[in-house]
């Protein structure tokens, strides 16, 4: 079991298998990119298998998120899906991606035991994406959402952030698209993630300012607390439904105290939070040879150190030192 001071367990892992992306989002990234990490650092796909067995038999995790970076661009990852579905017990799967390489690979990775997706999409417009974006990909984007529903991904979930003087004035048009589209809407408020410290909380589209929007157009009913557990996401029945938009509010409305989450970064660091400023590396003790039982106890350290919460909530807030990239969204 991971489990912290402030009686929590993570039961939930997200597995970041790269920090490359083929999109250069502004609020994560310079338009110029970053200096990736070197290859030799990175997990292999053996030791990323190892370390997720690890935390499904010997410490209470029941779900497996991969991240990256953009994860579809890890060479090995429809494997490490099917070497990750036969174990026991069998975690439930799902994939946060951008969306441009799942029209290729949504069947596949169906078929290796994926169970669902999330993807990242800000707007409906294709001049917005691009500058949003920095590249020219929103119908790539249209493609794989749709491939990934044919191939049964489902529920497929889409990741919005709206961001002043872009894209702000979207939220009705995205959830009356992804209604239509049998898609599961989630705004996200812009977190301090990016690469260049651009973020600035003065100005941000707020989860109040998403949900005034939406009742421009829309009848929205809480689902909720009992409904809501742990996930981050709040949500809302549409129009009496039987579809629902979550806001995942995470400057203005932190719900760190549900947190159920532990993060394995792409070269074997655990991160207790993703706004954490310290790391604990297991990849140094997978590759000095040390036993499942050692690597469980680091893990179970790493996590007993967890904060009350992220910070966010704290004007003075500073930014993580590693963008998302790096860490797993």
């Amino acid at each position: 079991m991971l489990i912290d001071t402030y009686g929590r367990v993570a039961t939930d892992l997200r597995v970041s298998l790269t920090d490359r992306c083929n999109l250069r989002c502004t609020y994560c990234m310079p338009e110029e990119g970053l200096q990736w990490l070197a290859k030799p650092d990175l997990l292999t796909d053996d030791e990323i298998v190892r370390l997720i067995d690890i935390a499904v038999t010997s410490l209470g995790i029941e779900e497996v998120r991969f991240t990256g970076g953009e994860p579809l661009l890890r060479p090995g990852l429809v494997g490490i899906v099917e070497r990750v579905a036969a174990l026991e017990p069998r975690p439930q799967m799902s994939l946060t991606t951008n969306g441009i390489g799942l029209k290729r690979t949504a069947t596949a990775l169906k078929n290796a035991g994926l169970d669902r997706v999330n993807v990242s999409l800000d707007t409906l417009r294709q001049d917005v994406f691009k500058a949003l974006t920095r590249r020219d990909r929103l119908k790539d984007v249209l493609a794989g959402l749709e491939a990934a529903h044919d191939a049964g991904l489902t529920p497929v979930k889409i990741n919005s952030v709206l961001m002043p003087g872009l894209n702000a004035d979207e939220a009705p048009d995205l959830l009356s698209w992804a209604v239509a589209h049998d898609y599961e809407l989630r705004f996200i408020e812009q977190m301090p993630l990016d690469a260049q410290h651009g973020w600035k909380r003065e100005g941000m589209v707020t989860a109040g300012d998403i949900l005034a929007s939406l009742r421009t157009r829309f009848e929205l009913t809480p689902e909720g607390t009992d409904e809501r557990g742990s996930a981050p996401a709040e949500r809302w029945i549409v129009d009496g439904g039987p579809h629902r938009v979550g806001v995942i509010a995470s400057v203005t409305r932190p719900f760190c105290t549900a947190c159920d989450r532990t993060r394995l970064t792409a070269d074997g660091q655990i991160r207790n939070c993703l706004f954490a400023r310290e790391e604990t590396s297991l990849r140094t003790a997978l590759r000095s040879g040390a036993p499942d039982e050692e690597i469980a106890r680091i893990w179970r350290q790493a996590m007993w150190g967890k904060k009350a919460g992220s910070g966010l909530d704290d004007p003075s807030f500073l930014q993580p030192d590693r963008p998302m990239s790096a860490i797993g969204g």
